[in-house]
């Protein structure tokens, strides 16, 4: 996790801060994303569909079987949607997301015992870290 909260420091500006990043079996680092939809104008640049991305590039290869992404938010539907696609084999995340968290806070789509693929979760990890840098983000939103 202290991996993805340091990524997370490098969002751009404007972006909220979320790192993501996959490490494969061995623990190496082979994918990393940071929130990038205001810096690209995508809707599906977020950190996780950025790591994800990244890690298939290097791996050459979309099935990412064996490998941990660990991110600092709970991830949306979307992303959870990525995750399941890519098949990876395990899910840590930071802080909980209460509005559109999808694995667990507001629903849980990850977990469904009917996908073909269930990655293990595990969540809240170092979560205070994670929301402190949310919260410091948003405050300076505010204040503008």
């Amino acid at each position: 996790m202290r991996v993805a909260l340091a990524t997370a420091a490098q969002t751009p500006a404007g972006d909220v801060p979320v790192g993501a990043v996959v490490f494969d079996a061995a623990g190496a680092v082979v994918g990393r994303g940071v929130n990038r939809r205001e810096a690209n104008c995508d809707p599906t640049a977020h950190a996780e569909v950025e790591a994800i991305r990244d890690a298939a590039r290097t791996l050459g290869t979309w099935r990412l079987d064996g490998c941990e992404l660990v991110v600092t938010l709970e991830p949306c539907t979307m992303c959870a949607g990525a995750i399941l696609g890519a098949r990876v084999s395990s899910l840590v995340f930071g802080a909980w997301e209460p509005k559109t968290g999808a694995v667990g806070s507001v629903l849980d789509a990850i977990r469904d015992p009917h996908h073909l693929h269930v990655p293990e979760v595990r969540g809240g990890v170092m979560d205070a870290e994670a929301a402190r840098l949310l919260a410091k983000f948003f405050e300076g939103v505010r204040s503008n």
